[in-house]
C-alpha cells in the first residue's frame, strides 16, 4: 500500500480487479435447490451444481506463522468466567496500511497449579503482508496478563493512532498508542479501571454528545467472585452455572474530558440505572436522528437498547423497539451482535447470536426506531438451532452487493457429550449467503460448500472481519477457546468493490458514528463507522462495499458526527478511498 496520499480524497491504493469465478458463470440469486427452475439444462453442470458456493473461505492459519494459543484459566472448578473468554481486535496499530491482530487471553484462576513456564498474556501480531505475521507483543507493551474478555480500539485522544481499551475479570485497562509502535498503560490517570466485582464484556468508544471526543461505554456480565461461585451438575456431571445463577451488573459510561481523562457519568447519564448480563455491544444510530445509541446483547436477561437524546442522556427502549426478546417474547441467551443494512433498504438492522436451541435472530429495522424479528421469513437462523453461537459478521464476502453472515460457534461445556447428544463442544462455522431476494427467503445455508474454513470444528468465541491482504475482499480471524485461532483467507468469486477510510477533523479523528451512503446505478448501500462489535471484539474501521458487476460509482455521501456532509462524486471502484472531513455543520 502506498504510504503517501495525493490529496485527502484521493484513493491511497489501487488494485486490479479480476473476476474469479468458476467457469466464468455468474450465479443466480436463487439457492442451489432452485437451479432446475431457473437455469437451462445445459448449465446444470455449473460449479454450484457440483456442490460449491461463490463464497470460499480457506484455512491459512499455519501459513501465517501465528503461534498464539488461548487459555481460559480453568482449574477444574468451573468458574463461570471461563465460559465467556475471549474476544479479539483487528486494527492497524502502526499506521502502515495493514490490518494487525490483537488476541485476548485468559489468566490462571484460583486453583490452577503454578506449573506454567510463563503467565498467559494478550498477544499482538503485526501484519507483514503476504499472510505473514510477526509477534510484537513484548516491544508493543500490550502483553497484558489480566483475565481479558472484551476489547475496543479507537483514537480517544485524537492524535492519529489507535488506542486500546480492554475489559477484564478485574480492573479494565486503557493503553495509549505512543505513535512509535508502543503503548502505555494510562488506566489510572484516565480514570477508567471500572472492575470491582465485575466480569468484563463488550466495550465500545462512541461520541455521545457530538463534541469530537470519544467517550467510553462498558458492559459487564454478572456479579461473580470466587466467594459466590456456584457449582452445578447436569445429569450427575459437573457443569458451569449460568447467568441467572448470579445477579446482573449495571453498565458504565465514561465521558471524555478532552485532556486524557474521563469522568464516570454512569449515574447522571441514566446508563447506570440499567443492568443486564451483558456480552456483545453495538453502538449505532438506531433512529437515524444523528445520535449514537447503545445496544447490549444480554444473556437470558433481555437485551438492552439505550436511546441517546443527543446530549449524552439515555433511556431504555428495547421492549418498545422490539429487540429485547425474540418473536415469541422469550429472553434469549444473546451473545454477539452485528449491525448492518442486510436488505439494502437504507436502515441498519441487528443480527444477534444466541445459545443452543435458540435461533440466531435477525431484527430487521422497520424505521422510526422499531424492529421486527424477521428470522423466520428470511431464514437468517438456518443451521443455528443446534449450536451455541458467539462471534458474528454481516459482511459481503463475494462482493455481490448483498451482505452475507458468518457465525462462529462452540459449546461452553467441554463435557457436553456426557449429558446432551444433540450438540457439540467443538462446532463448525455457519455461513449464510444473502441472495438479495426482496420477497421470500433471503438467506441460504452454504456452510458445507464454502471451503475448508467453515468446516473446522472449534469451540469459538470472538470473530473478526477485515481485508488482511488488501485485495478487496473480507477475510476472517476467529479466537478459539483453549487452542490456536483460525485465520481464513477469502477466495470467493467476487464482484467489484470499494473500501472507505474516514478521517475526521471537526468530528473525532476516527469518524466513529459517521454514516456513509454509496450510490452505484440501481444499488444504494449504507454503513456506519463503529468501535466495538461482534462478540466482545472490534474490527472493520475501513468500511467495505461490494458492488457486484457495477464498475462505476455515482457518488459517496458522508454524514459526519459533527453534523456536516461531504459528497465525493464518481470515485473509482476497486480502490481504498480516504475521505477527510471538510464540511461544516448546517
Amino acid at each position: 500500500m502506498t504510504k503517501s496520499e495525493k490529496s485527502p480524497n484521493d484513493e491511497i491504493r489501487s488494485s486490479i480487479f479480476e473476476l474469479r469465478h468458476p467457469l466464468g458463470i455468474r450465479h443466480s440469486a436463487f439457492g442451489i435447490h432452485h437451479w432446475i427452475l431457473v437455469v437451462p439444462c445445459a448449465l446444470i453442470i455449473s460449479h454450484w451444481s457440483l456442490g460449491a458456493s461463490p463464497i470460499q473461505l480457506r484455512d491459512v492459519t499455519r501459513e501465517t506463522g501465528i503461534t498464539f494459543v488461548h487459555t481460559d484459566g480453568s482449574s477444574g472448578q468451573r468458574y463461570i468466567v471461563e465460559t465467556v473468554a475471549s474476544g479479539l481486535a483487528l486494527f492497524d496499530y502502526d499506521n502502515d496500511g495493514d490490518v494487525d491482530i490483537y488476541f485476548l487471553n485468559g489468566a490462571p484462576l484460583r486453583g490452577v497449579l503454578a506449573t506454567r513456564p510463563a503467565a498467559p498474556r494478550n498477544s499482538l501480531w503485526r501484519n507483514d503482508g503476504n499472510w505473514k505475521f510477526t509477534d510484537v507483543t513484548d516491544r508493543s507493551g500490550l502483553a497484558d496478563t489480566n483475565y481479558s474478555l472484551g476489547v475496543a480500539t479507537a483514537d480517544y485522544d485524537n492524535d492519529g493512532d489507535q488506542d486500546v481499551y480492554i475489559s477484564n475479570f478485574g480492573p479494565n485497562k486503557l493503553y495509549r498508542n505512543n505513535g512509535d509502535g508502543t503503548f502505555t498503560d494510562v488506566t489510572r490517570a484516565a480514570g477508567v479501571a471500572d472492575g470491582d466485582r465485575k466480569i468484563g464484556a463488550g466495550v465500545a468508544f462512541l461520541d455521545i454528545d457530538h463534541d469530537g471526543d470519544l467517550d467510553l461505554f462498558a458492559a459487564h456480565y454478572v456479579d461473580f467472585t470466587y466467594e459466590n461461585h456456584r457449582t452445578v451438575r447436569f445429569n450427575g456431571h459437573p457443569a458451569y452455572a449460568g447467568p441467572l445463577d448470579y445477579r446482573p451488573t449495571p453498565f458504565s459510561l465514561f465521558r471524555n474530558n478532552g485532556n486524557g481523562t474521563f469522568a464516570d457519568i454512569s449515574a447522571e447519564s441514566g446508563v447506570g440505572k440499567h443492568k443486564g448480563a451483558g456480552m456483545g455491544v453495538m453502538c449505532f444510530d438506531v433512529e437515524s436522528d444523528g445520535d449514537t445509541d447503545i445496544f447490549v446483547a444480554n444473556d437470558k436477561t433481555g437485551n438492552s437498547l439505550l436511546l441517546n437524546d443527543g446530549k449524552g442522556n439515555f433511556k431504555e427502549n428495547a421492549g418498545l423497539a422490539g429487540v429485547a426478546y425474540d418473536v415469541a417474547g422469550r429472553a434469549q441467551g444473546s451473545m454477539g451482535v452485528e449491525c448492518a443494512d442486510i436488505d439494502n433498504d437504507g436502515l441498519l438492522d441487528l443480527f444477534v447470536t444466541t445459545y443452543q436451541q435458540e435461533l440466531a435472530t435477525l431484527f430487521r429495522n422497520a424505521g422510526k426506531g422499531l424492529f421486527d424479528d424477521a428470522t423466520a421469513q428470511t431464514r437468517a437462523g438456518e443451521r443455528t438451532l443446534r449450536y451455541v453461537k458467539w462471534g458474528v459478521g454481516v459482511v459481503d464476502f463475494d462482493n455481490d452487493g448483498h451482505r452475507d453472515v458468518l457465525i462462529a460457534s462452540g459449546h461452553l461445556h467441554d463435557n457436553v457429550h456426557l449429558f446432551d447428544n444433540t450438540t457439540l463442544y467443538e462446532c463448525p462455522g455457519v455461513v449464510l449467503r444473502n441472495t438479495g431476494a426482496k420477497s421470500g427467503p433471503m438467506f441460504i445455508n452454504v456452510s458445507d460448500k464454502s471451503g475448508d474454513g467453515p468446516l473446522l470444528k472449534r469451540s469459538a468465541r470472538g470473530a473478526t472481519f477485515d481485508d488482511l491482504d488488501n485485495d478487496g475482499d473480507i477475510d476472517v480471524v476467529i479466537l478459539n477457546s483453549r487452542r490456536e485461532p483460525t485465520i481464513l483467507r477469502n477466495e470467493s468469486a467476487r464482484g467489484n468493490w470499494l473500501q472507505v477510510r474516514l478521517v475526521g477533523t471537526r468530528s473525532n479523528s476516527d469518524a466513529i458514528g459517521a454514516r456513509i451512503r454509496l450510490f452505484a446505478g440501481d444499488l444504494t448501500l449504507v454503513d456506519e463507522v463503529h468501535s466495538g462489535r461482534g462478540y466482545q471484539s472490534d474490527y472493520g474501521r475501513r468500511l467495505h462495499f461490494g458492488l457486484g458487476t457495477r464498475d462505476k460509482i455515482d457518488r459517496v455521501e458522508v454524514q459526519w458526527p459533527a453534523g456536516g456532509k461531504d459528497v465525493i462524486a464518481h470515485p473509482p471502484a476497486n480502490r481504498l478511498l480516504t475521505i477527510t472531513e471538510t464540511s461544516t455543520p448546517d
